[in-house]
């Protein structure tokens, strides 16, 4: 009856990639640049289980015995988005990039879009950070009924309609249209962003809703599911997986609301996995290039997760992780970043202090988590629950 929890600090990257400079990110640090920043980081939870511990790591205190594991994964698969990370964390490593469309979509992309929608027309089409498009097409939204369309530099197409002019389920239903054409392209998701408010003030709510390309290959959830054992997704894994895989689905409004949600149902959880992404670091923060929030945001989380680690039993698995970077003190753009992300891996009962060093693939953490949970890791992760549990070889 074993339990596993994965936390998914979303995108906080700990040092750019070997390969960074291709994708223009040489020299990002999203935890350093923004720990500079604030002029430090009042975490003593995430200092205690050994973030600064981790190599590349210099803003924090290294504890002389810290309470995890601590180590780096680098990203196998090309790309530096929210489903490629996800993925190549549950097994699923991609040897492809997703397409982008930086120019914006095409009238194959978009008329068929607006006639299958049943649309008059659409706003935007272009890359834009999502704040900005708001107010610049917001009011035209509202005036013509058409629903806003903008990419990034992610493979998405996102669509920002109004929720009471434009109405949410109706957004929905045009996303799910666009997810059936985008099929064949391998578009990574179809984004639902609904706001509020009026005469300029806007604000995107959390009813936000991601349709995913499915994984191309089995995952750690898909066998822990067929296995018999719980998959609780919290937040947006749900939606990053396209469903597959996940036997229950907590939605959330945010970070605070994710962690107390997911404090909430590990009370009564028996086995299984319980994986939550705390979208706010990314979405809020990251983006927006907020360091002074992204910072504010991490002393919050400290204090949340020793609530919950007070409701762990012995034989459970804590993974706290990210799936990119967003460096908040990178000026030239508000697109993700290729870094490192951080593993911080304890338990009670567990090895602490052990140095898991620089991992060669995401998916060694669900190799690990698959493994605990009692199945036979599958390729290409390679598990380090052995040495968790005091194994040397």
């Amino acid at each position: 009856m074993a339990r596993a929890f994965v936390l998914v600090l979303d995108s906080l990257g700990v040092g750019a990639l070997p390969d960074a400079e291709g994708t223009g990110d040489e020299g990002a640090h999203t935890l350093d640049h923004l720990v500079e920043a604030n002029g430090g980081l009042d975490a003593p939870r995430l200092v205690e289980l050994g973030l600064g511990c981790i190599e590349g790591v210099a803003s924090l205190p290294r504890p002389n015995s810290p309470a995890a594991a601590f180590g780096r994964c680098a990203e196998r698969s090309p790309g530096k988005d929210t489903s490629t990370g996800h993925w190549e964390m549950m097994g699923c490593p991609l040897d492809f990039s997703f397409p982008v469309f930086p120019d914006g979509f095409g009238p194959e992309v978009l008329e068929p879009f607006i006639e299958r929608a049943g649309l008059d027309g659409v706003l935007g089409n272009k890359a834009a950070s999502g704040t900005e498009i708001l107010k610049e097409l917001g009011e035209a939204h509202i005036e013509t009924g058409h629903p806003i369309v903008y990419t990034s530099a992610d493979s998405v197409f996102q669509v920002a309609c109004h929720e009471e002019h434009f109405g949410l389920e109706r957004l929905y239903e045009i996303c799910r249209t666009a997810r059936e054409l985008l099929d064949p392209l391998g578009v990574g998701r179809v984004i639902a962003r609904p706001f509020i408010g009026s005469d300029g003030d806007w604000q995107r709510t959390y009813n936000r809703r991601d349709f995913s390309l499915l994984p191309p290959k089995e995952t750690v959830l898909d066998r822990l599911a067929a296995a018999g054992q719980p998959v609780i997704g919290v937040g947006k894994i749900e939606d990053i997986y396209a469903g597959r895989g996940v036997t229950e689905s907590i939605h959330t409004e945010g970070n605070l609301d994710g962690m107390a949600r997911f404090t909430e149902r590990a009370v009564d959880m028996e086995e299984g996995l319980l994986f939550i992404n705390l979208v706010d670091f990314d979405m809020l923060y990251g983006h927006r290039r907020d360091a002074t929030g992204y910072a504010r945001a991490l002393e919050v989380f400290d204090e949340q997760l020793r609530r919950f680690e007070e409701g762990l039993r012995p034989g459970d698995l804590v993974m706290l992780t990210a799936d990119h970077g967003n460096d908040p003190t990178f000026l030239d753009g508000t697109d993700h970043t290729r870094e490192y992300v951080p593993v911080l891996a304890y338990g009670p009962g567990l090895t602490p202090g052990l140095d898991l060093g620089t991992r060669s693939s995401f998916a060694d953490m669900g190799a690990t988590v698959e493994e605990h949970l009692g199945l036979t890791p599958a390729a290409p992760g390679s598990s380090f629950l052995k040495e968790l549990n005091g194994i040397v070889a």
